[in-house]
């Protein structure tokens, strides 16, 4: 038999992490980050990250795993969530994975070849040299480059975001065949997908406070810390809530003209998260926050595909 995975994913700010340890709660579930960032040590408010309160009993993986100067892929995150679902499974109890980075869970649920039948050396070295190629020609001359040779992948890739870019024309090099057009493998897991969603208009008023909020309890010193330590072009500092804030550490910017640029990037996240689920992954929608009784038909939905 396939192993269950549970699957919880959403735009930020719509309440996947209440959902997740509430269901590993009555389910004896063990929680796997879907997160790009949250795989960041000393990167705790501005990805949102689950704290150790909250996380109580219920063990959490792939949190604080990379120090903010290494790299993170979906490779990465395909393999080290697959070793996790067998131990936990193995263990008797549900892997749960929460998170809003939809390539890595579509990576993981489809089974995407990424090239991962090829040497780690040979990948590295690759991911080396576009590195490389980066710092000469920046990121647009490099998106340029993959819309030439595979422009249905470019076309889902923003031009700023040199890491998926990397990504792409890594897999290609090592596979040979276009990232749009990669081979599915069959799937290894049975997997629900749970969705949580609600009205624009209210996640985007949760988005805003959640920035908010942030600041509040110290983001402006995380991101001051990060950028001690890192370039503008490491893939830690590109995350929302950081990326924002050199010209505002330069003196070049005010903090309220920062605060809402993060607060407009992480609406556009949103809005891009919820149009790559509805596409790419088979999610049943729920809207906790107008309908808090549909937390009841989750529960029956789980509990009818547990019993299968």
């Amino acid at each position: 038999m396939q192993p269950k995975v549970l699957v919880i994913v959403g735009p930020t700010a719509v309440g996947k992490t209440a959902l997740s340890l509430s269901l590993a709660e009555k389910y004896q579930g063990e929680i796997i980050s879907g997160d790009s960032m949250q795989v960041y040590r000393q990167l705790d408010i501005g990805t949102a990250k689950v704290t150790p309160a909250e996380r109580g009993t219920i063990p959490h993986f792939l949190i604080d795993i990379r120090e903010v100067t290494e790299s993170y892929s979906s490779f990465d995150f395909k393999q080290l969530a697959t070793q996790k679902i067998h131990e936990i499974t193995a263990r008797g109890h549900l892997p749960i994975i929460v998170g809003g980075t939809g390539m890595y869970i579509a990576s993981l649920l489809k089974n995407f070849n990424l090239g991962g039948d090829k040497d780690d050396r040979e990948r590295q070295q690759i991911r080396q040299a576009l590195e490389i190629e980066l710092d000469q020609i920046g990121s647009q001359q490099l998106w340029k480059r993959l819309n030439h040779i595979d422009p249905d992948a470019a076309a889902k890739i923003p031009v700023q975001n040199s890491r998926r870019t990397i990504r792409a024309l890594e897999v290609i090099q090592q596979t040979g065949q276009l990232f749009s057009a990669q081979p599915l493998l069959d799937p290894e897991f049975d997997a629900t997908i749970i969705g949580l969603q609600t009205q624009r208009e209210r996640l985007y008023q949760r988005i805003n406070q959640r920035v908010v909020q942030m600041i509040d309890t110290g983001l402006i010193d995380e991101a001051a810390w990060l950028f001690r330590h890192v370039s503008t072009e490491s893939q830690s500092a590109k995350g929302i809530g950081y990326r924002e804030f050199p010209p505002y550490l330069a003196g070049e910017q005010s903090l309220a003209q920062t605060i809402e640029q993060i607060q407009l990037d992480s609406r556009h996240y949103a809005k891009r998260q919820l149009t790559y689920f509805r596409h790419q992954l088979p999610t049943t929608w729920y809207d906790l926050l107008e309908d808090p009784a549909a937390s009841q038909r989750i529960e029956h939905k789980l509990e009818t595909w547990l019993e299968k």
